[in-house]
């Protein structure tokens, strides 16, 4: 329903930044937030941020302070800009669209932090 498409990843060394961004297309206003997961091998898909309709956003702990989510409504765009990062932060990192009973999700972009 709705078609979402990531952006912006790629290799950075550690301590430096990247800004992710996730464009939406399809049935756009029955979308009411958006945000960013990331997952790596072996491991759960984890939740990094969202921004709703009102405007509010969450971040997981671990990217608090580091990260921000921020969102273009005139472009259905939702980015991620993230700052000193850690090789921890490697993952392919999704962006979602959250509706009043389904998700979106993106195919997913690559974020490769190098010691």
């Amino acid at each position: 329903q709705v078609r979402l498409v990531e952006s912006g990843g790629g290799l950075v060394q550690a301590g430096g930044s990247l800004r992710l961004s996730c464009a939406a297309s399809g049935s756009i206003f029955s979308i009411n937030a958006m945000g960013w997961y990331r997952q790596v091998p072996g491991k759960e898909r984890e939740f990094v941020a969202t921004f709703t309709n009102d405007g509010k956003t969450n971040y997981a702990d671990s990217v608090k302070g580091r990260f921000a989510i921020s969102r273009d409504n005139a472009e259905n765009t939702v980015f991620l800009q993230m700052n000193s990062l850690k090789p921890e932060d490697t993952a392919v990192y999704y962006c979602n669209a959250v509706h009043r009973y389904t998700t979106d999700w993106g195919q997913g972009t690559q974020v490769t932090v190098s010691s």
